[in-house]
């Protein structure tokens, strides 16, 4: 898949010193749409900020199959059509992280169940929302006040999927 943007500390407005080394990090995340045309975004209450439902790879797991369990977990959907979008790559230097994201956009199938939301998940008052692809652009486009780290850095990635779905889903 191809990466298509690149995310570093300045980009976010964070000075944090370069490490010396990396944690490698992959994971896998969704323009999820349901029956209605709408796109899943998670609204974490607690650090002001949304962003697409998917998590990290791990080390047993393919691409797919991770973004899958992830798409169960954090918006309890099964999910079908499963597309590509690109790749994101990210170096936090706070936390020595250096991620790369792949993104897919893929419909639900079947009904919408439950999540089953990790301890820290719970913490941040993940909420699901379901909006229209514009709107979810929207919404990350005016998020002011995004103090949180990572929440700057999910900001700015997610944003850049959003968009990127946009213009494959408009060809």
């Amino acid at each position: 898949m191809e990466i298509f943007k690149i995310i570093r500390d300045a980009d976010v407005g964070s000075v944090e010193v370069v490490p010396g080394d990396f944690r490698e990090r992959r994971a896998a995340r969704a323009v999820v749409f349901d029956g209605e045309r709408k796109v899943a975004l998670l609204h974490s209450m607690k650090n002001r900020y949304h962003k697409l439902p998917g998590g990290g790879v791990e080390e047993e797991e393919d691409l797919e199959d991770a973004l899958r369990r992830e798409l169960l977990e954090e918006i309890g959907c099964a999910v079908k059509n499963i597309r590509g979008v690109g790749a994101i790559e990210e170096y936090r230097n706070k936390f020595k992280l250096h991620q790369f994201s792949y993104c897919y956009i893929a419909d639900v199938s079947g009904e919408k169940g439950v999540p089953h939301l990790e301890e820290g998940e719970i913490a941040e008052g993940f909420v699901t929302e379901w909006l229209d692809l514009d709107s979810a652009i929207k919404t990350l486009e005016d998020e002011e006040g995004v103090d949180d780290y990572q929440g700057k850095f999910i900001q700015m990635r997610d944003l850049a999927f959003l968009k990127e779905a946009k213009k494959i889903i408009g060809k």
